[in-house]
């Protein structure tokens, strides 16, 4: 039998919650099947994404403005590395916007998966500023460790770290919040990496108090300590960046595709399931054991039920693409291992 790939990618903006309430509505509610219907919740979840970019780029430019201009009267190196790290962090609003603006357009003859794709890039070129800021902090830090110099200003540093720390904190909550609710791992590292800025700026807190009592080297050796904190964010972040670039799920989803798919009257048994992220929208690939006495037309009403089953159990999920195999009759080869072993090359 084909591919089951027949336009019914269902795609449901409500939250679908248990009870009878829910129920009624379910039932009394038509789904839409039409295309603009089915990227609305899609497109709500970029425009979340592209407002928690620019308000978070507003309030990191306004902390990393305040500290820099404590910087240029204070030459405390823990406050430029911190200084540097916001203003990286701030940046890196522009290729996620960049990415969110892309991943709104439609598919096209080329790029028939749409440019969902361009969020992963975005996030590789995160990983690469929050690198980049390690190395510049690293070697600021290390240059003063060596030509050690007495920090102005005490008090202001104090008080700019404060700032750093409160912006940075609250920027990191509300990027990863929305990030996951969207499904972006790019904007979750980019709010992890929000809160180590937050982390660093208390450091530079310690580097100040250290400089007020006298001991110079404070100052760098808490430079140190910054780039090691972002040393371990950039770990985090790529983890989180590589994975999604390699196709990697959560494994629970797959769980939770599973049974629901084992739920569907007239599925025997749930073969080879595939899911990956395009952006912050997810695609399923599966291939369900059906009755091999129906007809066409009834398996393709199976193949209908699984995909919806599917839309419904698993959050951000945009589309399924479901084939429906014949149980194989007794003494018959399973179809896929017999084209596996046709196409198999010599």
């Amino acid at each position: 039998m084909s591919d089951h790939d027949h336009g019914h990618h269902h795609h449901h903006a409500h939250e679908h919650r248990r009870g009878l309430r829910h129920r009624l509505a379910h039932l009394l509610t038509p789904h839409s099947h039409e295309t603009a219907d089915k990227l609305d919740s899609a497109l709500e979840s970029s425009a979340r994404g592209m407002r928690a970019l620019w308000v978070s780029l507003a309030v990191l430019g306004v902390t990393a403005l305040a500290q820099a201009a404590v910087v240029a009267v204070s030459g405390s190196v823990a406050l430029l590395g911190d200084t540097v790290h916001n203003a990286a962090d701030a940046l890196t609003a522009v290729p996620l916007g960049i990415a969110f603006v892309l991943g709104r357009r439609a598919a096209t003859r080329r790029f028939t998966y749409g440019y969902g794709r361009a969020e992963d890039l975005a996030g590789i070129v995160i990983v690469l500023t929050i690198a980049a800021s390690a190395a510049f902090a690293g070697w600021v830090a290390i240059d003063r460790l060596l030509d050690p110099r007495p920090v102005a200003h005490v008090p202001a540093v104090a008080a700019a770290a404060l700032v750093g720390f409160a912006g940075n904190e609250w920027v990191a909550r509300y990027r990863i919040r929305v990030g996951r609710d969207i499904g972006s791992a790019a904007l979750v590292a980019d709010g992890l990496h929000a809160r180590t800025d937050g982390f660093t700026s208390l450091a530079v807190l310690v580097g100040a108090g250290g400089s007020a009592l006298g001991w110079q080297l404070a100052d760098p050796i808490v430079g140190l300590a910054i780039t090691a904190a972002i040393a371990l964010v950039l770990r985090d972040a790529a983890r989180e960046v590589f994975r999604r670039v390699l196709d990697a799920v959560d494994p629970d989803l797959v769980d939770r595709a599973e049974g629901a798919l084992r739920e569907v009257e007239g599925v025997r048994a749930v073969g080879e399931l595939r899911l990956r992220w395009i952006g912050h929208r997810l695609r399923a690939e599966v291939a369900v054991v059906v009755d091999g006495e129906l007809t066409v037309r009834q398996s393709h009403a199976v193949a209908v039920a699984a995909e919806h089953a599917l839309l419904h159990a698993v959050p951000r999920l945009t589309a399924a693409l479901v084939h429906a195999d014949p149980d194989p009759a007794p003494g018959e080869a399973d179809p896929h291992h017999a084209l596996a072993h046709h196409t198999a090359p010599a």
